[in-house]
């Protein structure tokens, strides 16, 4: 919930903090039609600086959301560093919005807009990308055939579709609705207790338009692909064209991000199937927002170090001039993976990922601790849902990163020993559940605390998954009744922090029942059409205490 609605958040604010600007200053073309080999117009704003009169390389922001004649920012921005500003909106934004599908069409219009782009008189025939969310995935959509005029992007927060959203480990949120109920549908907001009413009444997840009295027809499509299949991968690069992907590139995501997974899983998989990726990540404690904007020194309550205080906008643009301008490198960028250890006040710098760690933790989920032992004695932890009771939920939210108390919620809370001296988290952690039920299905959700030495839980990492796509997110494999399972687990969030001397760690298991995903009820059956009536038979789970998990570290 946490997560989901950080995104919900920030996706609907894309465009809400401005600075000022004297407009006298710019030459202003909006709603200029960048014709397509689709034959369907891209609705552009154009922004050039009055006093540059040669031709200059070009920034294009393309968006998906439109929020009146404040859009044009984006183009002042580039403007005010001496480029050509360009803001494009997605197909059907601005125009038609019934030639609008989210995410299918950015792989060919984004290549035509460059296109265009290059062959004005004003553009010196050099293109840079940057932005966040939406505007981050558009940039690895268009690196799937990039057009030669395309010198660099800068995707920030990008998400992925399918994958971390609008479900996460085949996990479907409620984002999928709330998204373009309010920023492509612009009708008015989703009343505060709309997913509570679904909760309490058990009707189906994909009944949950109704309740706000219409059938949402980007919510049913994408509640139609529960496999991450060919519709949601061939939005992105595959294997063979991340090998193409030469151009030099910039990821910045947050340790808080909601699309943090999928930002990550671009730069994964770039390094891995083009060895000579030119490809730097930032990653530090942000949020949506922060990680592609100003971060707030006060995020959810706990105050960063001063040195994460990196305005990631003007770290776009200093990267762009480095690029298109061949000015000096970001400072920042020591190395291809950057990363702020939260509690040291310091960046670290590796050349990859597999870098950042000199050891790994492991521990079994044993008698409700935390053991680095493997137990010999083959025992488990019995728990409990009963779906049909809807005055209790199961969930790990909290408003902010530290507090005082953690709310377990039907769940089962494991706790390492403290630690006797301090190392830092770098990382995802892993693992594998085993795992016995009486149901073929269940969602799982792990979440990672440090318990300090006074007292207080710091909110380290999430997981969240359905059990039968843990093996092969592309096809479901049911468990079997009351049958030991093997349920893996990798696809979870990268941490950066000191651990101290004397904390422990906390794992918090449980099963989703809550208002802000969907709900499992575990009969077999399109989780998207199960309703409260498959919640006859209460979920028995047994724990198997050779569950483990792996936790990425550096020690001294």
């Amino acid at each position: 919930m946490f997560l989901s609605i950080l995104l919900i958040l920030t996706y609907s604010t894309t465009f809400t903090q401005q600075t000022t600007h004297n407009d006298s200053i710019y030459t202003i073309q909006d709603s200029v039609l960048i014709p397509t080999k689709s034959g369907i117009d891209i609705s552009a704003i154009i922004v050039r600086k009055k006093t540059n009169t040669t031709p200059l390389p070009a920034i294009l922001f393309y968006t998906t959301y439109h929020q009146g004649t404040g859009d044009a920012i984006f183009g002042k921005r580039s403007a005010d560093r001496d480029y050509i500003g360009i803001v494009a909106y997605a197909r059907g934004i601005r125009t038609d919005i019934s030639n609008y599908k989210p995410y299918e069409n950015e792989r060919t219009d984004i290549y035509d807009i460059i296109d265009w782009i290059s062959k004005q008189p004003w553009c010196n025939g050099s293109v840079g990308m940057f932005g966040g969310s939406y505007t981050g995935f558009s940039q690895w959509a268009t690196a799937k055939n990039i057009h030669p005029a395309l010198k660099t992007i800068v995707p920030q927060v990008a998400v992925m579709p399918g994958y971390d959203t609008p479900m996460e480990n085949n996990v479907q949120m409620n984002l999928g609705l709330y998204w373009s109920h309010d920023n492509i549908y612009k009708k008015e907001p989703i009343r505060r207790s709309l997913p509570f009413e679904w909760f309490e009444n058990g009707i189906a997840f994909k009944e949950m338009d109704s309740l706000a009295g219409y059938k949402n027809l980007v919510f049913q499509k994408w509640l139609s692909h529960p496999d991450y299949d060919d519709y949601w991968k061939d939005m992105v690069p595959t294997p063979e064209e991340y090998t193409k992907i030469n151009i030099p590139i910039l990821t910045t995501t947050g340790y808080y991000d909601g699309s943090q997974i999928g930002a990550i899983q671009y730069f994964k998989l770039h390094n891995k199937y083009n060895k000579n990726a030119n490809h730097y990540l930032v990653i530090g404690p942000y949020d949506h927002w922060g990680g592609q904007r100003k971060p707030a020194k006060n995020l959810m309550g706990y105050e960063i170090d001063s040195v994460a205080n990196v305005n990631m906008m003007e770290l776009a643009y200093d990267w762009i001039d480095f690029i298109l301008k061949g000015k000096a490198k970001p400072e920042l960028l020591k190395d291809k993976v950057n990363y702020q250890v939260m509690g040291t006040n310091e960046w670290q710098h590796s050349s990859t990922l597999q870098e950042m760690n000199n050891d790994t933790l492991t521990f079994y989920l044993y008698n409700k601790t935390l053991t680095p032992q493997k137990p010999k004695p083959r025992k488990f932890e019995n728990q409990t849902v009963n779906f049909k009771d809807r005055e209790n939920q199961n969930n790990y939210y909290t408003p902010e990163i530290i507090f005082d108390t953690l709310d377990v919620s039907n769940g089962l809370m494991f706790t390492s020993k403290p630690f006797e001296k301090e190392f830092s988290i770098n990382g995802s952690f892993i693992g594998n559940l085993f795992a016995t039920i009486n149901k073929k299905d269940m969602d799982i959700s792990l979440a990672l605390y440090e318990l300090m030495p006074n007292g207080k839980y710091f909110f380290l990492s999430r997981y969240v998954g359905r059990a039968s796509y843990a093996k092969d997110n592309t096809k479901r494999q049911l468990l079997q009744l009351n049958k030991k399972e093997s349920i893996p687990f990798a696809n979870t969030r990268f941490v950066s922090k000191k651990i101290n001397k004397n904390s422990r760690l906390v794992i918090l298991l449980n099963i989703n029942k809550h208002p802000f995903e969907i709900i499992n009820y575990g009969s077999g059956k399109p989780v998207v059409d199960e309703t409260i009536k498959d919640a006859d038979i209460p979920l028995q789970i047994k724990w198997h205490n050779d569950s483990y998990i792996k936790i990425p570290v550096w020690t001294d």
